[in-house]
């Protein structure tokens, strides 16, 4: 049900120049000024009910890289977009595949930036050097590129404004389900599961965003445009093994219709604390649930304990 494709219904066409030059979105520029929060630092949309849009199982992510002075391809399951140097001019570049022309160590999450080593033996670190925020995730796992970044959005939005997002993710399974729903030729990938760091710029508190973000990627990802078959639990205190106290929410879907090949149920759980430095920042898990190779929550849990703030290096 992930697959990033755009809506049939006049979702923006990525072959023109600077679709993302609208509310929820920052060009690739020095941070400042007057501009517009960027997705994985923006509040959490709310929205008054179900869009008019498509019909259950049609709920899409997005990733967009967002890079200064470079151009970078990206694709997964979901768009392909290719953003150029100042101007962010944008081009289609659908596919399965991601690629990185000229990836250098300090794209890879997984290193460089001062960032620290993994708590759990065998585990792969996966950092977000805009926030100073890490946590680990299995060897199985793959980190993205630090200026990775995923979203949901309504499928009836022409402007795409992000619902929720995070940046630079890690993903399981990247071609978990594959299917070509809009019978457009071109297969769509769903990943099982991803999980990533965000600012919350704007937010009132650590329970609002626990809650309201876990059911976003449900809500998003997997339900659109029944919010009805979205629960979401009590919000609890957790403490880090790092010791970083916040608030922590699990949403989960159910009776999702199986209209498409990868349409399934999902489930999401969202931590959210203040920094060090006084901001509300979170990390959020979402993916498939209710199939065989469901995320186990205990996995889940394992994953969120890792959570840790460090200093990014200047170098």
């Amino acid at each position: 049900m992930w697959p990033g494709e755009q809506s049939s219904a006049g979702g923006p066409d990525p072959r023109q120049p600077n679709p993302y030059q609208q509310p929820g979105y920052r060009q690739p520029s020095p941070y400042g000024g007057q501009q517009q929060p960027a997705p994985w630092d923006a509040p959490t949309v709310a929205s008054g009910g179900p869009p008019a849009g498509p019909g259950p199982g049609s709920g899409r992510t997005k990733v967009v890289a967002i890079v200064a002075a470079a151009v970078v391809v990206v694709a997964a399951a979901v768009t392909g977009v290719v953003l150029s140097g100042g101007d962010g001019d944008a081009e289609a570049g659908p596919g399965p595949t991601a690629s990185s022309p000229s990836a250098s160590p300090a794209d890879n999450p997984r290193g460089g930036d001062g960032s620290p080593k993994a708590t759990v033996e065998g585990w792969t670190v996966v950092a977000n050097p805009d926030h100073g925020l890490a946590f680990d995730v299995p060897a199985t796992w793959v980190p993205q590129s630090r200026d990775w970044v995923t979203y949901v959005s309504e499928d009836d939005d022409p402007q795409e404004k992000p619902l929720v997002a995070m940046k630079a993710p890690a993903v399981l399974e990247e071609e978990w389900c594959g299917s070509d729903d809009d019978r457009d030729g071109s297969v769509d990938y769903t990943p099982l599961a991803s999980a990533g760091t965000r600012g919350n710029n704007g937010a009132r508190s650590t329970e609002e965003i626990a809650r309201n973000d876990s059911a976003a990627w449900v809500y998003g990802g997997y339900t659109q445009p029944d919010r009805d078959k979205v629960t979401t639990g009590p919000v609890t205190s957790f403490t880090t093994a790092s010791g970083i106290e916040g608030s922590l929410a699990t949403s989960r879907s159910s009776g999702v219709a199986k209209q498409d090949k990868c349409d399934v149920n999902g489930k999401a759980t969202t931590f959210a604390f203040t920094s060090a430095d006084g901001d509300l920042v979170s990390w959020s898990f979402f993916g498939a649930a209710g199939v065989a190779d469901e995320v186990p929550d205990a996995t889940v849990r394992k994953i969120l304990a890792t959570v840790r703030e460090y200093t990014p290096s200047d170098s």
